[in-house]
């Protein structure tokens, strides 16, 4: 079975098995880029927020009790993970979201309108703008429902930092009395513990987690009843104040209607700061990763400090090479990120007068970011942090040749006689208190306590 749908640019043909309509079916033959749809999460976002105006409309006397209750039911329908296949708009698009609005407004439509017995695209019981759209705009649809997606994200992301957090403080707890050489600039530098540099690690990463909670305060402010252009037009006062309300009790987010609707329609910087905050974590988890890698190099002929879980053959032609294909993973998804948030701050830039046009794009990087943030995380945690070894003697060793622990001589023989104990060490490959011993330079009893590797790392009170 098939029906003609019409707009003012004429009319198409669809199938009764589709059930969005006339204006999604010119979006995705005008935007067949990617193949790949607009993320689900908006998608379900966009749906809760036209349940929230099918009831504030039914509430305030603008939609009568049988359209409210069958948009009620197909939205409910969708939340359930229903008809998903429905939305087929590509992720890049032109047009500021409407594509995307009326994708959902059209699927929406004929859901309700099959479930009251009717037929896909008879819209005088049911219209997709004149009941499903009613008293909105994409202009306050798609940028409520992108902050609504961002949040459940940040959330969702949130949880797996702070389950990594634990992680990497575990390590700092475990390696505690794992003494090896600091480097700085990749030179031999000071004595630390390993468990010292898990613990920075985890200081990084709790930071991230703080910034990411904070920046939630701004994405919960939302802009629904600002229609077009953020003066409020066909959304009765009554109406703003109460999808308001019906929103924050579907979603659980503490939600706040914008005291100023017009900037909350034309201005993105909010998803700027949020993908700001996003590439701060990932520039911490690739610096993490590049030092596990460093770390673990070898085993011959690197570090060889630390092991890291082998998960998978590294070579084709390399019997036995195994590589650090988790830190490089994360690496890869760091990249990525810091490229989205270049993206997103070209396309919230762009946005002129009272409208961004590109807030798909931002929508397609932004919850691109999230997710994969959320999932290599998730993946660095179980399959490398967690299973970390130290090698122990090997750190030891490194850290009794490192050179730099002239620095504990200084006090006693000066700068310039402490910098030609540690050249000569380095080049007759020896350790330091080789030879201070051998230049009878101070008794060898102060010489190894001032010189053992455990005193650099202790706290100094």
């Amino acid at each position: 079975m098939s029906r003609i749908e019409k707009d003012f640019l004429g009319s198409i043909e669809l199938s009764d098995s589709e059930l969005y309509g006339i204006h999604t079916k010119r979006a995705q033959e005008n935007f067949n880029v990617s193949k790949e749809p607009v993320d689900s999460d908006l998608i379900k976002a966009m749906v809760m927020v036209k349940k929230a105006c099918a009831i504030a409309n039914f509430e305030v006397g603008l939609l009568d009790k049988t359209r409210k209750d069958a948009i009620v039911y197909a939205c409910d329908q969708i939340l359930e993970g229903k008809y998903l296949d429905q939305f087929v708009v590509d992720k890049f698009q032109g047009g500021a979201g409407t594509s995307t609005n009326m994708n959902v407004n059209e699927v929406i439509a004929n859901i309700a309108l099959i479930s009251m017995g009717r037929k896909p695209g008879e819209y005088e019981v049911i219209h997709p703008i004149d009941h499903v759209n009613m008293s909105q705009s994409t202009n306050d649809v798609y940028p409520t429902a992108l902050r609504i997606a961002t949040i459940w994200n940040v959330r969702e992301l949130s949880e797996e930092i702070a389950e990594l957090q634990k992680s990497l403080q575990k390590k700092e707890h475990e390696f505690e009395d794992v003494i090896k050489a600091g480097r700085t600039q990749l030179q031999d530098a000071l004595p630390v513990t390993l468990g010292q540099e898990f613990g920075a690690y985890a200081q990084a990463i709790s930071r991230d987690r703080w910034r990411l909670y904070k920046v939630e305060e701004r994405l919960r402010v939302i802009n629904i009843g600002a229609t077009a252009v953020g003066n409020a037009t066909n959304a009765p006062l009554k109406y703003i104040f109460k999808v308001t309300e019906i929103l924050r009790d579907l979603t659980k987010i503490g939600l706040a209607r914008s005291d100023y609707l017009m900037d909350a329609t034309q201005n993105a910087d909010v998803f700027v700061e949020c993908s700001g905050l996003l590439k701060a974590l990932a520039v911490n988890l690739t610096k993490i990763a590049n030092d596990l890698r460093l770390l673990s190099s070898g085993p011959n002929t690197g570090f060889n400090e630390i092991n890291l879980l082998p998960v998978q053959a590294g070579s084709s032609i390399m019997p036995g090479k195994v590589n650090p294909v988790i830190p490089e993973l994360i690496n890869t998804i760091a990249f990525q990120v810091m490229a989205n948030d270049f993206a997103i701050t070209l396309a919230a830039q762009a946005g002129q007068l009272e409208l961004n046009a590109f807030l798909p794009l931002i929508s397609k990087n932004i919850l691109e970011s999230l997710k994969i943030l959320k999932n290599g995380i998730r993946i660095f945690r179980k399959q490398c942090i967690d299973g970390i070894t130290a090698n122990r003697e090997k750190c030891l060793e490194y850290a009794k040749k490192t050179p730099a622990i002239a620095a504990a001589l200084i006090d006693k023989i000066g700068y310039d006689k402490a910098a030609e104990v540690a050249k000569k060490a380095i080049l007759e490959g020896k350790q330091v208190i080789e030879v201070v011993k051998e230049q009878n330079i101070m008794d060898e009893n102060q010489a190894e306590k001032i010189l053992d590797p455990f005193e650099f790392v202790k706290f100094k009170e």
